[in-house]
Order: C-alpha cells, then structure tokens, then sequence
C-alpha cells in the first residue's frame, strides 16, 4: 500500500528548514546581505515539478532567489539521464564552477535528478568533482533542508540516494516561476521499460499520488487564480493501478473537471497501449480539459516498436488517433519519434515517415537514439551511425514542419482563446492556445494571467501571430 512519507521526517525536515532560517537571518542581520539560492532544471517535466518544491523549500528557508550563478551562494542542478547530451551539459556546468567555489568557498553545489540515480554517475561526481557538496535522488529531494542544515553547521558532504521508494512527500513548500501555470505531479516512476528508457531505473516503479491530495491541490491552485494546470506522470493511463484501479486517469480527470473555476486542465504523458475510449469520452465531455492531447508513437515500424518493447503496432496507434478525432474534432494531436533506434533499416524510416504524413500530427518532439546504460538498446547490435541518424532527424522535421504550417494556416481567422502569460518578443504579449501552441498577440499587460479572445492573422510554422477581438 502506497504511503505518504513518514510524518515525524516530514517534521523533522520541517524543524531542520526554521533551524536553516535562524542561521541564515542572523547572518542577515550581521551582513545585511541575504543567501541566494539558484536551481538549474534539465529535462522533463516532472523535474520541473521537482523543482518548484525545492524552491519552496530553499524560500522556506530564508534564502532569495538568485538571477544568476554569479549572485548564488547555492547553486542546484536538477538533472535529467535521458540523453547523453543532457548529463554532458551538467558536467561541462559543473566544472565551470570550480572557479566560482575557490573565489567563493561558502558557495555550496549540490546535483539531483535522474542523473543522480545512476550508481556510475554518482560516483564519478564524487571522485572527480570535489566542488560538489551535495547529491540527492529523485527519492530523496525532500531531504534538502537537513543537508543544508550539515553543510551549514559543518560543512558536512553528503550523497543521499536511495533505490526506490514507496512513499510520497506530501505537504511541501511549493516556489512555482508563473502565477498563471502550475505542474501537478500525479504519479511517479514507469511500469514499462522501454528499451530505450532510462526513466524506470532512475524514477523507480509506477506509485500513485491519493486522489484527495491531487484533488486538494488542484483545488488550491484555481483559488489562486492559476489559469493553466498540467498534470504529470510518466504514463498518466496508469494512475491508480497501484490503489487498486479506483478511480483510473479517466475518473480522476472527471473528478478534477468537477472543482469551478476559470482555468485549463492538462496532462501528460499517454502511453498509447493504455489509452483508452474511456479516456478520450472523459475530455469530450469536459468543462476544463483542453482538447490536446501528447501521445507518443515513437516509431512507424511494427518491428522496431516491438524491440522497442511499446506493446502496440502502428496501425493500433493509428486507431487510437482516428477514435481521438472523433470524440474531439478541434483535437491537437502531438506526439515524440525517434529516429536511428538500433537496426533501423532506411524501409523502416521510410514507414516512420508514412506515418507521419498519414495522421498529420499538429507538431512533434523529435530524437535521435541516444544510448543509455542499463537499458535494453545499450547493448543492442546494429548501432545506427551518428551521421544517419542525423539525416534521418533532418528529413523527418522537414516533414513534420510542413505539415505544421499547414495545420497553423488553418487557424487563420479563427477567434483561439488564448492564456497570456506574459511579455514576448516585438512588444507583444505571449500566450498559449488550448491546443497548447504559441500565440503572439498587441495587447494590455492587464490581461497576463487572463484568458483573451485572440483573432489568428498570421501563422507560421512553429507559432501563431493575432489581434484581439472584442472589446479589450
């Protein structure tokens, strides 16, 4: 049975961020100068969402946020291990700081993530980076506020990782960067091991948040006034599966469709083999769920979604897209394809391809394989050569890019209620449809955290340019 984390080490961690804020206001009061505390986050999601809760927590514990590495006194990479280039950026940032730590030896570095949850990448930080003070795993990020604490007091070095867990931190401090938009974690960790994926060994099993807590939080954030909500899981067709299959996603999304209020809701990930009518009814028939929907396909080649280990074919996912469109007509359908997976012939590109121009995705994620250790593909023969892989890459965007100024053209004119979430580029005001895509609009500052009717008068491959329409 899934268990939130223990109370007493929620209290003691509690105890350990005002233990962290005497410190930190007495040298305060000494210095005039307050600590300031920066999180770099790589990769997805749920490291972002990660990283709104550590920010809480650093606030809680008197520490102000830092514009830059420059102004830290703490910097915080939050990692990710899904691509190779990923991990090398947090070395390459790693060691610049060596410099900024002997000039500054109060500044404390510390590393969590994913990349943190690989035993081999724990140990080369340890071994080669002495600059780093802290690392923390994806189980383990709760436990910031005592490290801080020992480094505080005695300048204690520490590497909490643990392999698993089948507790949840609830109750966390939460910093979020945008008033307006907000990540809700629902479940963590993946069931389904992908050959490619790396996401099972660093996030654990699938564990499912308790529905009064999703709902609470969720519940929370509209009184807030937040306009645009996601919900994250690795595999959101999964949740609830380890609290006995009541509710599923799709009750849960009905259920969160109940709470009033002015506001957008939002999910991902879907795997396509749990995707179900039910799912797809649940959304239709929604006040607040925003019609788009992110399933990744990955492949168009039946041989290489089995070594791939998806569990559905081609012609399923095509199914499953054409019963979507016609549940949500107005549906925005993206999804993630990688290209040059181990022995991937040039025929097989060539169905990923006819795929692709077939179901006419609003837009896509696109990648070359990038091997990971401990996963299937590492060992895989028939490696693709870097070079193909990027030709195939390039050929595959131009695709998809065509068929994305096509679908953007077909706003043209159209009235799209669009959040606007801030300043953009040009003096304009920037926003995000309900389909999720990129709107540049003339407009007040007035209307930031607002909903606005926005008239599409230019479209372009990647974003969408309007005016307001109405009375504004």
């Amino acid at each position: 049975m899934i268990q939130p984390v223990d109370r007493q080490e929620l209290q003691r961690q509690r105890q350990h961020m005002q233990a962290v804020r005497s410190l930190l206001d007495a040298e305060h009061l000494a210095t005039g100068r307050r600590r300031a505390a920066l999180i770099e986050t790589y990769g997805c999601q749920q490291n972002e969402a990660d990283s709104d809760r550590m920010r809480g927590m650093l606030a809680e514990m008197g520490f102000a946020p830092a514009e830059d590495r420059a102004q830290a006194d703490l910097i915080l990479f939050n990692t990710c291990a899904i691509r190779e280039h990923a991990e090398l950026r947090v070395f390459g940032n790693i060691g610049a700081l060596k410099h900024q730590k002997q000039r500054n030896p109060n500044l404390m570095l510390g590393i969590t993530g994913c990349m943190m949850q690989q035993p081999h990448r724990v140990e080369e930080i340890l071994s080669k980076y002495g600059q780093v003070d802290f690392i923390l795993g994806t189980h383990t990020f709760y436990l910031l506020p005592g490290v801080i604490l020992g480094l505080l007091q005695e300048g204690r070095r520490q590497a909490l990782v643990a392999e698993r867990t089948d507790a949840i931190p609830e109750d966390l401090p939460v910093r979020r960067e945008s008033a307006h938009k907000a990540w809700v974690t629902v479940m963590y960790g993946c069931n389904n091991f992908c050959a490619y994926c790396v996401v099972p060994h660093t996030r654990g099993r699938e564990i499912s948040r308790r529905p009064e807590h999703i709902l609470g939080e969720v519940r929370g954030l509209v009184l807030e006034g937040c306009r645009d909500i996601t919900l994250l899981g690795q595999n959101v067709n999964s949740y609830g599966r380890d609290l006995g299959g009541e509710p599923d996603f799709a009750d849960l999304l009905a259920d969160i469709d109940k709470i009033e209020g002015d506001y957008r809701l939002r999910f991902m990930t879907s795997h396509p083999k749990d995707a179900t009518q039910k799912l797809f009814d649940a959304m239709a028939n929604s006040v607040h769920v925003a019609r788009q929907l992110h399933l990744p396909v990955q492949s168009g080649s039946d041989r290489v979604l089995a070594a791939m280990n998806r569990r559905y074919t081609a012609a399923a996912y095509a199914e499953l897209a054409a019963r979507a469109r016609a549940a949500m007509p107005d549906l925005v359908l993206t999804s993630d394809i990688i290209v040059g997976f181990p022995g991937e012939t040039e025929q097989e590109f060539e169905e990923t391809l006819a795929l692709v121009r077939a179901l006419r995705f609003d837009a896509l994620f696109t990648f070359a394989f990038s091997r990971r250790k401990n996963t299937a593909a590492y060992t895989m023969k028939e490696q693709v050569p870097k070079e193909e892989k990027q030709r195939r890459l390039s050929r595959l965007m131009e695709v998809q890019q065509e068929i994305s100024l096509e679908k953007n053209r077909a706003h043209l004119g159209q009235v799209l209620s669009v959040l606007a979430e801030g300043p953009g580029k040009g003096g304009l005001l920037q926003g995000r449809t309900e389909g999720g895509k990129l709107c540049y609009f003339a407009g007040p500052q007035c209307l930031i955290g607002q909903f606005a009717p926005v008239r599409i008068t230019e479209a372009k491959t990647f974003v969408l340019y309007g005016e307001l329409s109405g009375s504004h």
